[in-house]
């Protein structure tokens, strides 16, 4: 089995248009354009319908790889994962995750370290978003991911990010023209479908749920839930970018994930243990050594469907002037942030699904000693 090593850079952005950073990692040497596989992004748009900052985003990295490489855009999207989630309200800071994969010549150490696999689905009709047929491609889609990874158990995937489409009047207007319903006509609202059908398809192939969920479930039964799961709806695609996150005993490097899961969007414990599954004690706030270590963190966030948070009343779903996303972004991040030290944290808002209602899994990549073992 052929040895890898991935490497993740986690780099600052100006603007979505910003790639900077990028262009200074492969004139140092330090990264091969040909050994990225995903880039995830936080941009600072609204994160709703019509943020177009992620789209924006997305080509501009994907005209940049294209002139790399001597591809085209297209080339760059069908093999790389390109995964913008706009919004970075509070302290969150807009960055890039770049993940890169190489052969090395072997492995140091003994344990299991930082793996990553990548897959697409085929594209979505409108009519079937939100629906069980994004449930069944997405779960083949992780299982192929899982493969292309080296990830054998299910107990070693630590995170699964996904970016999936959404419904647009005139996607919605395509579906009527051919007498198909989709499951809603609101742009805004199928974007809680796509994310919530993704999840479930993640929940399956991982066996975290049955594999026969019924399709009015989505959205509905809340006990239904992945613990790994993160997806993001936007304009940008119509198909599933589905990127594995995990550690696999034929990854070499320094690196490995953990993750947990936040019972709510105030669960400090669970940020904590996230932490901990990594060997961080994050029980006073990183230290600068340990905080060195973290290379990123990535969380989802959701205003709690009750509408209420440990008892309490939020406002969350009830602010007409700013969508409860935000609302979501903003205080998991600030959370996140204090513990990590560090407001340049992928959190992405819309937790349908993904983890219980009202919180959501939170992973954590650290650099380890080479007497780690996973």
């Amino acid at each position: 089995m052929t040895t890898y090593q991935v490497d993740l850079f986690r780099v600052p952005m100006r603007g979505p248009g910003d790639l900077s950073g990028l262009h200074k990692l492969i004139a140092e040497g330090q990264l091969d354009p040909r050994d990225i596989v995903a880039i995830l992004g936080k941009t600072e748009g609204n994160g709703c319908v019509n943020d177009f900052t992620r789209e924006y985003a997305s080509k501009t990295f994907a005209a940049a790889l294209a002139s790399y490489l001597g591809c085209t855009a297209s080339e760059i999207e069908s093999r790389v994962a390109l995964v913008m989630s706009g919004g970075t309200e509070g302290v969150l800071s807009p960055h890039a995750s770049i993940f890169a994969r190489r052969a090395v010549a072997a492995k140091q150490g003994a344990g299991k370290r930082l793996a990553v696999g990548v897959a697409h689905t085929r594209d979505f009709l409108p009519e079937e978003l939100g629906r069980r047929a994004q449930v069944e491609e997405t779960a083949k889609a992780v299982r192929a991911a899982m493969e292309e990874a080296g990830i054998d158990d299910v107990k070693d995937v630590h995170f699964v990010q996904i970016k999936c489409p959404l419904l647009t009047a005139e996607r919605v207007e395509q579906a009527l023209a051919r007498g198909k319903t989709p499951v809603t006509d609101d742009p805004y609202g199928s974007m809680a479908f796509s994310r919530g059908a993704s999840a479930l398809g993640v929940a399956v192939a991982l066996g975290e749920i049955p594999p026969d969920v019924k399709e009015e479930s989505i959205l509905t039964d809340w006990g239904l839930y992945s613990t790994t799961a993160s997806t993001s709806a936007g304009i940008e695609l119509l198909q599933n970018a589905v990127v594995v996150m995990g550690n696999a005993e034929a990854a070499a490097g320094d690196t490995v994930i953990g993750h947990a899961v936040m019972e709510d969007a105030i669960d400090l414990r669970g940020v904590m243990a996230a932490f901990r599954s990594v060997g961080i004690d994050a029980g006073v706030g990183l230290s600068q050594e340990d905080s060195d270590r973290v290379v990123n963190v990535f969380a989802k966030a959701e205003a709690s469907p009750d509408g209420k948070v440990r008892g309490f009343r939020h406002t969350m779903l009830d602010d007409s002037d700013i969508n409860s996303t935000r609302h979501a972004r903003g205080a998991v991040g600030g959370l996140i942030a204090a513990v990590a030290g560090n407001g340049a944290i992928y959190v992405s808002g819309g937790a349908e699904h993904q983890g219980p209602a009202g919180g959501g899994p939170i992973a954590v990549v650290a650099r380890v000693g080479s007497e780690w073992v996973a």
